[in-house]
């Protein structure tokens, strides 16, 4: 768990409305290249534990913070909609798909608070990692006035931040759910989840070697994946089925 301390942030908070709550929407993007249980896990309890009205899986068309994905944006689209599907709650959401050229969370957010208003609360879902190099992202520092943060964490594991990061989250952090609804965003609240060890890193190199990665995504993901020849390299065995 992140250490930071929650009484430097001024109570209440400018245009908090007392007595008006409303159940948030949240938000994780990524490459999903491919999408995994790594990214479902944890995003279910999250749906479960702050009662989200939704989570909406926004796949990246170019990413900004690392290289070309194995596959096309409209793959990795279908993978997310086809590991979403039977899960109340989760939402996939093609809007960057629709946008030229890199994949920003701030256009992103933008786009969502232009849909949705300005009163709906959104949840930013991050992982502890990402959060801890959040201000390489592009106008990091608005994020958190289009949406909350919330920060995935792993239980019992405790990471100072980088200076920059701790001034910034330390009269933004939030404790429980009960915050997140109470304003439609400026908060960061660090939440413990069950972080599974898996990566798409892995996944890509299993399939590349012809060896089966099954249970560690969905089954219908990986059909997919199989039918469609994704993430062979030349001289993968073509007899895997499972």
């Amino acid at each position: 768990m992140t250490v930071i301390s929650a009484n430097n942030r001024s109570a209440p908070w400018a245009g908090e409305k007392p007595g008006v709550e409303a159940r948030p929407i949240g938000v994780l993007g990524g490459t999903f290249d491919p999408i995994h249980d790594g990214h479902l896990r944890p995003a279910l309890e999250l749906l479960e534990t702050l009662e989200l009205a939704e989570v909406r899986f926004v796949p990246c068309r170019i990413p900004a913070h690392r290289g070309a994905p194995q596959v096309t944006a409209e793959q990795r689209l279908t993978l997310v909609r086809l590991a979403t599907v039977g899960q109340p709650g989760f939402v996939t959401d093609d809007r960057e798909l629709q946008r030229e050229g890199p994949s920003y969370m701030v256009d992103t957010l933008t786009s969502l608070r232009d849909e949705l208003g300005a009163d709906t609360p959104l949840c930013l879902i991050l992982g502890s990692d990402a959060f801890r190099e959040l201000h390489t992202w592009r106008r990091w520092e608005v994020l958190s006035d289009l949406a909350h943060l919330v920060v995935m964490e792993r239980p019992g594991i405790l990471q100072p931040l980088p200076p920059l990061l701790e001034a910034f989250a330390a009269p933004r952090t939030i404790e429980g759910a009960v915050e997140l609804r109470r304003r439609p965003a400026g908060g960061i609240l660090f939440q413990p989840v069950t972080q599974l060890a898996i990566s798409a890193t892995q996944i890509r190199a299993l399939l590349a070697r012809g060896r089966s990665p099954r249970y560690l995504l969905p089954e219908a993901v990986l059909a997919h994946i199989h039918d469609r020849a994704l993430y062979r390299s030349p001289l993968s065995p073509t007899s895997l089925t499972s």
